[in-house]
């Protein structure tokens, strides 16, 4: 069934509470927290401009880090509500709670089309708990409850579950956000059935993290092109020896089912037939985890199905990346999720780059329906400077996983039926 969205809804003069994914990465400067990466705020944007134009008096709430229940002065949102206002060039209200007396007298005194950001949900352990005291005062503002965070959609909380239930109960609407609207869309609508040939590409460091995804994108997609560290999973399960590469032993099993299926299934499931490599060696650093610090040193092209004991697998190989950007160009559909390798670390970066590269070709001379799966992907996207030249991208990472794997997520069963 078809979620309610906010163009469905008459808002004038009513309080929307609205909940929205600001979790940007942050860091210190000269005593003051900035924030590095402002795509998930850009984000909603559509959806407040539409809400402003239509009269709602908007209240936003957010989480940011995990401050696990505390107040935490380095996970505030205010600098969110500074860049939010710079990024719309209008004022954005900040109260430093999300309940209580404060919070109601200023959500109260909204004008028609004016905006207040609530402080960090998660400073009140109840949030993750999904309280039902805590969610009935956040509930206390809301007179229409949206939804524009994807992003968490994927967990029962306070602000992404609860409140839309009281709201419900109360005969008001919840709806979904522009941004969510594209989200069921992109991944949900347009993969159920999508143009052939539909090519998968999957990456990352864990077959775990994907395997159910794995599992149930084996019953749609033409091809199936595996990168990250999650290829040298299979080639252990092929019997091929994999050196000092990430690898998971205990997944050798379920990788063989993967493959068995795709071979019952009749789909093309490829793996790097090159790698780049290097030697990983530790030093006496510590990382901020207390773990050594491990330098990657003297990196080369393996042609060899065997990585030699001494070396990991680090990026997929050229020939590799040139072999997958062949199966993109002639896609109809493409899902990315997951990059081919360490490409933050310039050297390791040509496989996912390239990627990058052949799924936007795809986009802009083949007509394909590109989408990029969320997470790393879309930071690769990013820092390719591609993002905007594909169909779509998520802004969801465990909740994309999670949406396409087939789960429901609560923050979507939560919204009212069309």
């Amino acid at each position: 069934m078809a979620k309610l969205t906010v163009n469905d809804l008459d808002v004038k003069g009513k309080r929307v509470f609205m909940r929205v994914d600001y979790n940007v990465p942050m860091e210190e400067k000269e005593g003051q927290m900035v924030i590095n990466d402002i795509t998930r705020i850009s984000a909603t944007l559509p959806t407040l401009e539409l809400l402003t134009k239509k009269g709602a008096r908007i209240i936003l709430t957010a989480h940011l880090g995990r401050p696990k229940g505390k107040r935490e002065p380095s996970m505030s949102l205010k600098p969110v509500a500074d860049k939010l206002s710079e990024m719309i060039s209008r004022p954005v209200q900040f109260v430093d709670d999300c309940i209580g007396e404060k919070v109601e007298a200023a959500a109260n005194a909204l004008q028609n089309g004016e905006i207040l950001l609530l402080e960090n949900v998660r400073f009140y352990a109840e949030e993750e708990a999904n309280d039902p005291a805590f969610a009935e005062k956040l509930a206390k503002v809301a007179d229409i409850y949206v939804n524009d965070a994807f992003g968490a959609a994927h967990r029962a909380h306070a602000s992404t579950e609860g409140v839309a239930r009281l709201v419900a109960q109360r005969g008001g609407q919840c709806a979904a956000g522009l941004l969510m609207e594209r989200e069921l869309k992109y991944l949900g609508d347009e993969l159920s059935n999508p143009a052939r040939p539909f090519v998968v590409i999957l990456g990352g460091a864990k077959v775990s993290d994907k395997i159910k995804v794995i599992d149930t994108l084996l019953d749609k997609a033409d091809t199936i092109l595996i990168g990250g560290a999650m290829a040298y999973t299979f080639k252990l399960a092929q019997g091929l020896k994999v050196g000092k590469s990430l690898v998971e032993p205990d997944m050798v099993d379920t990788a063989k089912a993967a493959l068995e299926k795709a071979k019952q299934r009749n789909v093309q499931f490829l793996l790097p037939s090159d790698n780049v490599v290097a030697t990983p060696v530790k030093t006496d650093r510590l990382n901020k985890k207390g773990k050594p610090v491990i330098e990657l040193h003297d990196h080369r092209v393996n042609g060899e199905p065997n990585i030699p004991e001494n070396e990991e697998g680090v990026d997929i190989g050229p020939d590799t990346a040139k072999k997958y950007s062949e199966v993109i160009s002639s896609a109809k559909t493409v899902l990315w999720n997951g990059p081919m390798g360490i490409f933050e670390d310039p050297r390791f970066a040509e496989g996912t780059f390239a990627v990058a590269n052949a799924v936007v070709q795809a986009t802009e001379k083949n007509g394909a329906k590109t989408i990029i799966g969320g997470g790393d992907s879309v930071k690769a996207m990013n820092k390719a400077k591609l993002g905007d030249k594909v169909t779509f991208m998520s802004t969801g990472g465990g909740a994309s996983l999670e949406f396409l794997e087939g789960a429901v997520l609560p923050g979507v069963a939560a919204l009212s039926e069309k």
